[in-house]
């Protein structure tokens, strides 16, 4: 079930907000588990199960760890390597078996081993939000082995932590220490209400009316082949504003669903396209993913306590692994390895780009080419698809006569008009998170007038892909 979907918006949410406050507040932890739970277990029942078991595993290995006194060590440790080991193979078992095995295969058969037999390739349904909920249960786990958060007695309330459905499948990815005091009690006023109602209101909006629209010219230049240098940079700036549409999209709506049900999460997108190098770019773009690889995993290699050097390469690795986590392909470890490149080469020139003397709109000019550049790993389906694509952009591929029967599509009056909309909302909008702060009159006006409209469309749209989805 997606939100963006009218089973969601009247029929589900409604009766689920229903329910929640027709129920007496020691139980709507209860009540707000058991809705998530139907929520995530919809298409598929058994996803529901595994992640019962995986919040089932975590819960008892933090009560061991939390209960456990400052001498018994190796007890506070067996439980926290027991949990990060059961999770690991959970997220690893079910996203990469297919892709480690598709190596396996490769290695064998460009050794040219003879009488090699290829090991079966077998690829199973990605349960969906697993990397998500995954990492928020080690990182409490995590936390509570830290003494950073105090572990929860109640399983109630960590249940409803791990599987609360706003940001249940796509993040954001909440600490547990963030909700703690949350889980126990919150106030729930109308204030609060409006202003999750106009969350998922935007949010909804650029899923809606900017994030589909500039997919499908995505899916147009990524489809075709060679193009001609001007269509594929066309094509990766559009796809560049849908994925960041399609993503703060659904952190808006979720932390909109949030607010409804009582609960204020972080924000997660802070206009990442004005960022003036690619170390502000990871400050502003899915803040919940950053900060849970710099506490989770720069901070425990080194981070930058060993050097500049031994920092570079913290962050590379960092990275590689973010790329991975994104996804079972050699793509996605490229996309990250490139980002910890430039990550690492801006540390060793003191946090700043190598182009830091130029003018701040000529920095974040070259920024967003750099992100675009690495876009093209993240969105192609295959690494030769990536390099033609490249190819195509920097005019290095033989471009047939045929493609210039897609200046047609691409450039039709509906399509640019979305793209310059998309472009104003990217670099001159204000944020979500800020523009939802003071909600008068005329705010209302626009977010229902907005709201409307974008049901109207979705009721007309086929295409409505979420692509975090996948991870």
């Amino acid at each position: 079930m997606v939100f963006s979907s009218h089973i969601f918006l009247f029929y589900f949410l409604p009766l689920s907000l229903l329910v929640y406050f027709c129920t007496p507040a020691k139980a709507q932890n209860l009540i707000l588990t058991v809705i998530s739970y139907i929520f995530y277990g919809w298409s598929n029942p058994f996803f529901a199960l595994l992640m019962f078991g995986s919040t089932l595993m975590n819960y008892y290995c933090g009560v061991v760890i939390g209960q456990a006194r400052e001498n018994q060590r190796g007890r506070r440790k067996g439980a926290l390597a027991i949990a990060i080991v059961i999770n690991l193979s959970l997220l690893c078992f079910f996203k990469y078996t297919g892709f480690a095995l598709e190596n396996y295969n490769q290695i064998f058969l460009f050794l040219g081993i003879e009488n090699f037999d290829p090991a079966p390739v077998v690829k199973f349904v990605l349960p969906l939000g697993i990397s998500f909920y995954t990492f928020q249960a080690m990182s409490y786990v995590v936390d509570v082995y830290r003494r950073d958060a105090v572990y929860v007695r109640s399983f109630i309330n960590f249940a409803c932590y791990i599987s609360m459905f706003p940001q249940l499948v796509a993040g954001p990815i909440v600490r547990f220490q963030e909700i703690a005091d949350q889980l126990i009690g919150r106030d729930h006023t109308l204030e609060k209400f409006a202003r999750g109602v106009a969350f998922f209101s935007l949010g909804m909006t650029k899923k809606v009316l900017l994030a589909n629209t500039c997919g499908k010219l995505a899916d147009i230049t990524f489809s075709a082949g060679s193009l001609y240098w001007i269509d594929a940079w066309y094509g990766i700036i559009a796809y560049s504003f849908q994925i960041y549409f399609d993503f703060s999209a659904y952190s808006d709506m979720a932390i909109g669903l949030g607010l409804m049900f009582g609960f204020v999460f972080a924000k997660n997108f802070n206009s990442p396209y004005l960022s003036a190098s690619i170390t502000e770019f990871w400050q502003r773009w899915h803040i919940s993913l950053s900060t849970w690889l710099r506490e989770y995993l720069y901070i425990p290699l080194g981070g930058n306590r060993h050097g500049d050097i031994r920092t570079a390469g913290n962050l590379a690795i960092v990275m590689l692994l973010g790329g991975l986590w994104h996804g079972a392909s050699w793509n996605f470890v490229i996309w990250g390895g490139l980002h910890g490149v430039l990550l690492g080469s801006e540390r060793l020139f003191g946090r700043r780009p190598c182009y830091f003397m130029l003018p701040k709109a000529c920095r974040v000019g070259v920024t967003f080419v750099l992100v675009l550049i690495a876009w093209v790993f993240f969105r192609a389906e295959t690494l030769n698809g990536a390099l033609i694509y490249l190819g195509s952009m920097f005019g290095l591929e033989d471009v047939p006569k045929t493609s210039l029967l897609l200046d047609g599509l691409l450039y039709s009056r509906y399509y640019l008009l979305s793209m310059s909309i998309a472009a104003l909302v990217v670099w001159k909008a204000p944020q979500s998170w800020d523009w939802t702060r003071d909600m008068g009159i005329a705010k209302v006006a626009i977010v229902m007038s907005l709201l409307i409209i974008s049901v109207a469309v979705l009721s007309m749209q086929s295409y409505n892909p979420f692509i975090y989805f996948n991870f």
